[in-house]
């Protein structure tokens, strides 16, 4: 298994650790009705569900990314470089979501998605 591959699983655990943040942080989670409580978050726990949905957007792109890279026979290094980068983008990402720092999460998302498409080109 290469870093890469372990990186494509952290990313798959990103979403839930994301909304494990919005259920738990705080009072009231219902497991009955968990769409209707969603819904009614706000504040940091809104925005760390928010972070959540961005994340399962974020993954298939970088899952497949990677495994184009890996299968075009890319440099390894160069593929496991940016698999943690994307990571640690992603993370910082949901980090600055939850505390509302709307243009560094931007500039975090831009960064992070760079990580993936460069991956289609090396």
């Amino acid at each position: 298994m290469t870093i890469a591959f372990y990186c494509v699983l952290v990313a798959a655990l990103l979403p839930l650790a994301f909304t494990g943040i919005a259920k738990f942080s705080g009072p009231g989670f219902n497991n009955r009705t968990p769409r209707d409580f969603q819904a009614k978050l706000s504040g940091s726990r809104q925005r760390a569900h928010w972070a959540h949905l961005n994340a399962l957007e974020a993954f298939p792109p970088f899952a497949a990314a990677v495994l184009v890279a890996h299968f075009a026979r890319g440099p390894q290094s160069t593929i496991d470089y940016l698999a943690l980068a994307f990571i640690a983008l992603r993370v910082a990402y949901g980090f600055l979501y939850m505390a509302d720092q709307a243009t560094l999460r931007s500039v975090a998302w831009l960064l992070a998605t760079l990580c993936w498409v460069a991956m289609y080109f090396i």
